[in-house]
């Protein structure tokens, strides 16, 4: 039995949810979201309360009965705050700037890496180090700051290249004479 699944999501006050069949919408402060329900499941909006159960016992079921519910919770977390990732980037001239919406990355090539964000995302520079992707939808936030990243991971002998905050990067030691 899922734990996530059994659990109801709590619709908070501001946003507006509507259940047509298997197609979820929700409308909240940030802006609107949709889902259409896999058929292994059955979902039901009780006033501010949504509940999802697994139609059988399959393994197919059971497997799409908590992501399904944790896919409805993302969307209605990201309609009320959004979520956001923050980037580090660590080396000797390595820098971020906007060009318009489009972010303009110094990571030591001879060029400059421009990169474009998809739609509903928003990419601030505070410091010329840290890039701050927000938007409403989590797994579109995860995506963009992943596709940033993977221009120059870390490496683990000095530890440049584009990485999330907080993350630990294992060194490793040189070689030896």
């Amino acid at each position: 039995m899922s734990r996530i699944g059994k659990q109801p999501i709590e619709i908070p006050a501001g946003v507006t949810a509507t259940l047509d069949g298997k197609d979820f919408s929700v409308k909240g402060p940030k802006g609107e979201l949709s889902l259409t329900f896999v058929r292994e499941v059955d979902v039901e909006l009780d006033g501010t309360l949504l509940t999802v159960k697994a139609i059988d016992d399959s393994q197919r079921a059971r497997s799409m009965w908590g992501m399904q519910r944790t896919l409805a919770a993302n969307m209605i977390e990201g309609v009320t705050k959004g979520f956001e990732k923050n980037l580090e980037l660590h080396g000797v001239g390595y820098r971020a700037s906007l060009k318009g919406t489009a972010l303009a990355l110094q990571l030591g090539f001879s060029h400059d890496v421009t990169y474009q964000p998809p739609a509903g995302i928003t990419l601030t520079v505070a410091k010329p180090t840290q890039i701050k992707v927000s938007g409403i939808e989590k797994q579109v936030v995860g995506q963009t700051a992943a596709e940033i990243r993977s221009y120059r991971p870390p490496e683990p002998y000095k530890g440049k290249g584009v990485r999330y905050e907080g993350e630990y990067v294992r060194r490793k030691e040189g070689k030896k004479k």
